[in-house]
């Protein structure tokens, strides 16, 4: 059986509070794109989870042997499944990578297992492993609030090309939460707004509200990210920003050859990992 994973941006991202938990309250709008894992899923004799990724761990470590267990545990099920993930997001890079690997082991073997489990009772169980994993399980556009888990489903945004530059960093999700300061935030994005436009399919409106209150964190630390986002702009970009607590930084391009030429341009003047992909609908996933 396999599952595709698909990584996320984030079309605005703010942090409005701390919980008594510890965690940040966040108030966001996620988005899915066509990057995507592979992740393959084979009846065994006991759990394995391997990858064609050196960078990524395989077994205990891999959020996916969680969400195997996870579910095992839950449902009273052997955990007899070989895991072997296929990587094409960038790993470390506020794409949620391991989030989606983990969801799409989640979906996947609810249909191996023939457990019968609706998507909202995977969003709960997926909640357990990471605040990204719930978005992750159906994607698409949606509104995001709490620690990320409680999820508003969005109408789907216009469909749009998109350019992912990573720089050769890799940056903690923790890290970047543990040294915000919401005194050092210049610009937020405006949420309220965001939905609105997204409802109306206002593109324009969209690109207006968005922005990464984790910016004013990980671009201090890494000053290539704000040098990505300016030659983007300089390239013919709709928009630059930063996905996640970085380091990947996504624009929005109104061509495929816009999107080829921009990233024909960062190739020459960066050492980063590129990908030109789409946004996608929900029903695509």
């Amino acid at each position: 059986m396999l599952e595709r994973a698909f990584a996320k941006i984030n079309l605005g991202l703010d942090i409005v509070g701390k919980r008594p938990d510890g965690y940040h309250e966040v108030n966001m709008v996620m988005q899915s794109i066509a990057l995507a894992d592979e992740v393959e899923l084979l009846p065994a004799e006991k759990i394995s989870v391997t990858t064609d990724n050196e960078d990524i761990p395989d077994g205990k470590d891999n959020l996916a042997w969680k969400a195997a267990m996870l579910l095992a545990e839950m449902y009273g099920h052997k955990p007899n499944v070989q895991i072997h993930i296929r990587k094409h997001i960038f790993s470390a890079a506020g794409l949620a990578g391991g989030s989606a690997d983990a969801a799409a082991v989640l979906r996947g073997l609810n249909r191996l297992w023939q457990l019968g489990l609706s998507a909202d009772e995977l969003e709960v169980l997926a909640a357990e492993l990471g605040s990204d994993v719930p978005f992750c399980i159906r994607g698409g556009t949606a509104a995001a609030t709490g620690r990320g888990e409680i999820l508003e489903p969005l109408a789907d945004m216009p469909e749009t090309w998109v350019v992912l530059a990573k720089p050769k960093v890799s940056v903690s999700t923790a890290w970047a939460y543990q040294n915000f300061r919401n005194e050092e935030v210049s610009v937020r994005p405006d949420i309220t707004a965001m939905k609105k436009a997204v409802k109306n399919s206002d593109k324009q409106g969209i690109l207006a509200c968005m922005g990464n209150v984790l910016e004013s964190v990980t671009c201090k630390a890494y000053p290539e990210i704000d040098a990505i986002k300016e030659t983007m702009m300089a390239s013919g970009a709709e928009i630059s920003l930063m996905s996640g607590s970085g380091p990947t930084v996504f624009c929005f391009v109104d061509s495929e050859s816009g999107g080829k030429h921009i990233a024909a341009v960062l190739r020459e003047n960066f050492a980063i990992d590129i990908e030109l992909t789409k946004t996608l609908r929900r029903n695509n996933l």
